[in-house]
């Protein structure tokens, strides 16, 4: 009869136990859905000479629930040289609609890429950059959130090599 009681007692614990450990996660972040705007017909824009700064700007911080990291680096490979943007992972990997990258050689030349919905970590784009000698380029990555905004997330020198 005892072992009974204490063997019963013991499962009523560990169910207990099993229930209260449910309860105790936070609630995961309501994102409001986009409501669907109008689409109206724009003017057609005028084709205009446009400059593009070789020089880094500022960035912005995407909200937490949206956070995505990148990781952006050259190759080294001086045949082929490449930047490559690659998605590390974040909250924000199921919300980003998609990462568009520009790379802005240092001999004038703008190359574009993007990585589309859905992300995955190891998602990447590669695009060409330069090998000159105490050159950098420069890259700069935007997330579009699920509202249509785009955030710089990234922009800095990129070197062809580095040395530690």
């Amino acid at each position: 009869m005892n072992k009974i009681l204490v063997i019963t007692s013991a499962l009523v614990l560990c169910a207990v136990l099993a229930m209260a450990a449910g309860c105790t996660q936070p609630a995961a972040p309501v994102t409001p859905t986009p409501t669907p705007a109008a689409t109206t017909a724009a003017a057609t824009p005028q084709a205009s000479p446009t400059f593009v700064s070789s020089t880094p700007g500022p960035t912005q911080t995407l909200p937490e629930a949206w956070y995505i990291e990148v990781q952006v680096q050259s190759n080294g490979f001086a045949p082929d040289p490449q930047i490559i943007t690659t998605v590390r992972g974040g909250k924000g990997l199921n919300f980003i609609q998609q990462v568009d990258v520009r790379v802005t050689r240092s001999d004038g030349i703008v190359e574009n890429g993007n990585i589309l919905k859905p992300l995955k970590v190891g998602d990447s784009v590669s695009l060409a950059s330069t090998t000159a000698p105490g050159y950098a380029d420069r890259a700069e990555v935007w997330a579009t959130d699920p509202q249509g905004t785009k955030v710089k997330i990234f922009d800095d020198y990129v070197p062809f090599r580095t040395y530690n």
